[in-house]
This record gives C-alpha cells, sequence and structure tokens, in this order.
C-alpha cells in the first residue's frame, strides 16, 4: 500500500503533465483517494465553467489514485471505462475528487467518485468507471 505521497510521486512519473497543472493527491486511506486540481483561468470554456474534459481528468486521476493506494505500484492499471454526469455548474475554484474503490477484483476495480468546487457539498459530478489491473 502506497500513502498519498507516494501515489502521487508515481503520478508524477508516469504522467509529468499532473504535476505541471498541480495536481495534488491529498489523503489515501481505506480503498479511497481525495484529489485536488488548483483552479486554473485555462481550464474555463465559455459561459465560465470548468470544462468537462479537466472534469474528467480529475476523476480518472482519483481512480488511478486509489488503485495505487491500494495495490502499490500498478503503473500499468488502465482506465477501461469512465462515465460522468455533469450535475452542476462548478465554481472558478478548486477543484476536490473523492474516489472509492466499489469492488476490487484480480483483473478490475469497479469505482465511484464524488467531484466537488472547494467549500461547497455540492456535488458537480458523479462517476462511475472500471480500471483494468495489470495480470501478476
Amino acid at each position: 500500500m502506497l500513502d498519498a505521497q507516494q501515489v502521487q510521486q508515481v503520478i508524477y512519473e508516469g504522467l509529468p503533465a499532473a504535476s505541471e497543472e498541480g495536481l495534488v493527491v491529498e489523503s489515501i486511506c481505506d480503498h479511497r483517494a481525495r484529489v485536488r486540481s488548483p483552479f486554473r483561468p485555462s481550464t474555463l470554456r465559455p459561459g465560465g465553467s470548468i470544462s468537462g474534459p479537466t472534469m474528467m481528468g480529475l476523476a480518472d486521476a482519483a481512480m488511478y489514485a486509489a488503485v495505487l493506494g491500494a495495490l502499490g505500484r500498478v503503473e500499468m492499471a488502465v482506465t477501461q471505462n469512465l462515465n460522468i454526469n455533469f450535475l452542476a455548474r462548478p465554481g472558478q475554484k478548486d477543484l476536490i475528487a473523492e474516489a472509492v474503490i466499489l469492488r476490487l477484483g484480480r483483473r478490475s476495480a469497479v469505482l465511484e467518485v464524488q467531484l466537488f468546487s472547494e467549500g461547497s457539498d455540492d456535488m458537480v459530478a458523479h462517476v462511475t468507471g472500471t480500471y483494468a489491473l495489470p495480470v501478476s
């Protein structure tokens, strides 16, 4: 099992863009991960909302963080499926993703992610996904 700092380092090594974006793995425990994406004006779409791809990327990173936290350095774990429902317009603030592994099998992990704007309890997006796990 890896802690939040170790998971963040693995993500930064495998995806340097994550460090450029300032992605922060805040916590890892009990098959859960909390990941923050700092607000960047460059992520805004017309109308002033944070873009869908930005939210999807954060959700995917949170799922990966939860998998790494639970299983260790499984860098070859990959997204098999991601489904997102946009529920509300996010504020122009940091985005927080809270991921939980619902089922962890030998070949896949099924996860759920809730996205929030910093300082709000209202979900801005709900995500489910599956990660394919490398055969050991």
